[in-house]
């Protein structure tokens, strides 16, 4: 029996998206993979999330056309890395609005915050759609992050594979 209602079918484009992105360990592995953790006990020790509810959620974005596993391990214990197709570098945009709207109207426990930045031009951007200093849209090619789990270190975002 399913957990909740779907809304794959729903009319609304909101509902549609929430049916995808609605639950937080699938924001959270997709935030992982765009970084480039992209196997299964990564993700899951940046998440510290159990097995099953990685696999689901995992299972769900791959369904959904926002993630593709390829095999990177033969053996007694096939292995899966998790790679964003275009559909899922489409959403960095809502990744950047949530980034934003956190920063505004939540307060982070360490001070830290995550960075967005232009690597065209080295600005941090305000907004997750464009640059505002040299006018870059903000992609996966023209994006680094400085996540606070990583300070001082800026992190090359990773498109489809």
């Amino acid at each position: 029996m399913p957990l909740r209602t779907s809304w794959s079918q729903d009319n609304c484009p909101i509902a549609r998206a929430a049916d995808i992105f609605g639950d937080p360990w699938s924001l959270l592995v997709l935030r992982e993979v765009f970084m480039g953790n992209k196997r299964f006990e990564g993700i899951k020790k940046a998440l510290a999330v159990a097995d099953n509810i990685l696999s689901e959620r995992l299972r769900r974005l791959i369904d959904a056309g926002v993630l593709v596993a390829r095999p990177y391990s033969a053996g007694a214990r096939p292995r899966n890395e998790y790679h964003l197709t275009a559909a899922g570098t489409d959403a960095l945009p809502v990744l950047h609005a949530m980034v934003g709207w956190a920063q505004r109207h939540t307060e982070s426990p360490s001070g830290k915050i995550l960075r967005i930045i232009c690597a065209n031009c080295g600005s941090e951007a305000d907004s997750g759609t464009g640059c505002r200093s040299c006018g870059t849209e903000l992609t996966v090619e023209t994006t680094v992050w400085e996540h606070p789990r990583t300070p001082g270190r800026l992190i090359e975002l990773n498109g489809p594979g």
